[in-house]
């Protein structure tokens, strides 16, 4: 049990795309940090699509620029219908089956989350529409504008204790940090991101997201 579950939970706002690999990680890591932190987090959507649009993007990263408006279309529709409380079960159900199950982003893949989540099937219609875009651009940009646009995702909101949130892309990670070291890696995090004028901790990527670790 965590031991500082008798405290008030803050919340952590949470931006993803459903088909990064990386935030995935990073959410299986915050998910750790909720049982050893009084933290809570909420799901928001941002989308990779809507981030690089009208962009050149590498020609082994375009179908899935291509086929990512679909999910992401498809929890914003979910939200807009049956509030904002069932994104997190939905992103968790398509980010099992697009990282563990390497199951695509496709029409199977949205209806199998759909299912488990107790959701209608209907809801995989916005995948192919633009009705829901606006709505989508707006989370979207609800979460990037406080880090610019030269980052993906994901990215963190937390409540400062007066002003504007603390907000950061990241932590980029390979697997999640599990129990204490989830809760200290937390700490760390957010002791660099709420240093006034910190701006960025980096080193190259030697390895590949560890989804079976997560």
């Amino acid at each position: 049990m965590n031991d500082t579950s008798h405290a008030r939970a803050a919340t952590i706002d949470l931006w993803v795309d459903p088909r990064c690999p990386w935030a995935w990680i990073a959410t299986r890591w915050l998910l750790e940090v909720e049982q050893v932190r009084p933290v809570e987090t909420r799901f928001h959507v941002m989308s990779l699509s809507v981030l690089n649009d009208g962009r050149e993007v590498p020609e082994k990263y375009r179908q899935a620029q291509r086929d990512g408006w679909g999910c992401v279309r498809v929890c914003v529709a979910a939200e807009q219908q049956y509030g904002p409380e069932v994104l997190r079960p939905l992103y968790l159900a398509m980010g099992a089956r697009i990282h563990l199950e390497q199951a695509g982003l496709g029409p199977a893949m949205i209806l199998a989350a759909l299912a488990e989540c107790g959701l209608p099937a209907e809801l995989a219609d916005a995948a192919d529409s633009t009705a829901y875009d606006e709505a989508l651009r707006a989370s979207h940009d609800a979460g990037m504008k406080p880090v610019g646009d030269a980052v993906g995702t994901p990215v963190i909101h937390v409540p400062a204790a007066e002003g504007a949130p603390i907000a950061f892309f990241g932590p980029v990670i390979a697997r999640p940090p599990r129990a204490a070291a989830a809760g200290r890696l937390w700490d760390a995090v957010l002791t660099m991101a709420s240093t006034d004028g910190f701006f960025e901790l980096k080193r190259a990527r030697d390895r590949v997201p560890e989804f079976h670790s997560a």
